[in-house]
């Protein structure tokens, strides 16, 4: 019994050591493989417009001027036959043809002795490209470069002018051309004046970390006057817009003005010195000097009753008519707006004409005068009503939203810009 016993025990021990060695081999056999693989881990590709780097030998280059694809491609040994087939099978992605100067361009060439060229990239902006296959189907597709979002909390307060003060506080000018959009209809920035200040959170875009533009616009303040106008994004009927702090729309029937910042040179008046005839008489609008080509805007959805050149007087004009109280009037153009004819319906801040000096006209400007029922005012104090308000049904969200977002302003200190997030 007890021999027996012995054995039982004896077994016992081998199964167990047979155990501990089995396991401790898995264990090992397991790191074996861990440390395997993590040593036969591929790198990633390095890409640029989605190729790799590293299989081509890559020449950059900036269109010139009056230089085409053809010129291009044939200096870097593509044969015409070659280029004519691309230039013709293209033609529903990109038009050749719309290749300008100033714009990058990349070649990528096989590594051999030949250096045989494969791809020809082009950059049409700063965000997006066309990829042209030299071999094979010779094909061409359209690319985009990541786009890496920011958000920005910025302030600044003016001191000669709101573009200076982006420019002084280190922020993207247009960032100035996008609140002037979105005040378009509340603020006049023709009279905005020296300690009108903002502050305003947003987003950034940067493509190969540079910056390329502005992104979403999520609140604003913008003290003019000393009074504070605020505008907040919401969704709202399939569109973002921007509405004040009680839900109110900022859009309006009418626009301040109808072209973007530049100054007012003559105001309405009842007895003006001309500055051409050097006498006094009725100036019933409004100059407002720009360089010459600046777009000029209707200030609301109307229909055009008028386009026509008037000797002697106001140049080239167009007439819009409103509606039944409004009428507007846009003189002196050196040109006209794309369709812009009698009985053509147009739309709020369609371009409608360009500044110019055409008429009895001693510079580039542009004369807009408005008229109610038939009879001139001063269109600098033409009273629009707003479009719809935040609906009833949504005012809850809207109004948690602006509450997050009004707190959020109020933290950007008025004497220190605050740092990018992320």
């Amino acid at each position: 019994m007890t021999q027996k016993k012995n054995q039982l025990i004896s077994v016992a021990g081998f199964l167990l050591a047979v155990i501990i060695l089995f396991s401790c081999n898995l264990k090992g056999n397991k790191q074996a493989n861990e440390s395997l693989n993590d040593s036969l881990t591929v790198a990633e590709p390095v890409l640029k417009y989605g190729l790799p780097v590293d299989s081509f030998i890559i020449k950059d280059g900036k269109i010139e001027p009056n230089q085409h694809l053809s010129s291009i491609l044939s200096n870097f040994g593509v044969g015409f036959g070659t280029i004519d087939k691309i230039a013709k099978s293209c033609k529903h992605v990109f038009d050749v043809r719309k290749i300008r100067s100033g714009h990058n361009y990349s070649v990528f060439h096989k590594q051999d002795s030949t250096e045989t060229p494969h791809y020809f990239v082009y950059e049409n902006s700063t965000t997006d490209y066309y990829v042209f296959e030299l071999f094979d189907s010779l094909r061409v597709y359209r690319g985009e470069k990541e786009v890496q979002v920011r958000q920005v909390r910025a302030c600044g307060e003016i001191e000669t002018s709101l573009w200076n003060t982006m420019i002084d506080n280190n922020l993207d000018p247009m960032l100035a051309i996008k609140l002037s959009d979105i005040f378009a209809w509340t603020i006049d920035f023709f009279a905005i004046q020296r300690g009108d200040r903002f502050r305003v959170i947003y987003d950034e875009l940067y493509v190969d970390s540079s910056l390329v533009g502005i992104g979403d616009i999520y609140a604003v303040q913008f003290d003019h006057f000393g009074d504070a106008n605020y505008a907040f994004r919401f969704f709202q009927d399939e569109r973002f817009d921007y509405f004040d702090e009680t839900g109110v729309s900022l859009r309006k029937a009418f626009l301040k003005a109808p072209l973007d910042f530049y100054r007012i040179s003559s105001r309405f008046s009842y007895s003006r010195l001309h500055p051409v005839l050097r006498i006094r008489r009725p100036h019933l609008g409004v100059d407002y000097a720009a360089p010459k080509g600046t777009p000029v805007m209707s200030i609301g959805d109307g229909i055009v009753t008028e386009r026509a050149y008037q000797k002697g007087g106001g140049g080239n004009f167009v007439k819009i008519k409103h509606n039944s109280v409004y009428t507007t009037l846009y003189m002196h153009l050196s040109g006209f707006g794309k369709g812009i004819t009698p009985g053509t319906r147009v739309k709020q801040k369609q371009v409608i004409g360009y500044v110019g000096s055409t008429g009895l006209s001693t510079g580039p400007h542009l004369d807009f005068r408005v008229f109610k029922n038939g009879k001139p005012i001063d269109p600098l104090t033409v009273e629009a009503p707003p479009v719809e308000p935040v609906k009833q049904e949504n005012l809850p969200f809207y109004n948690t939203l602006k509450d997050s977002l009004l707190t959020e302003l109020h933290k950007i200190s008025w004497y220190e810009m605050l740092a990018v997030t992320e």
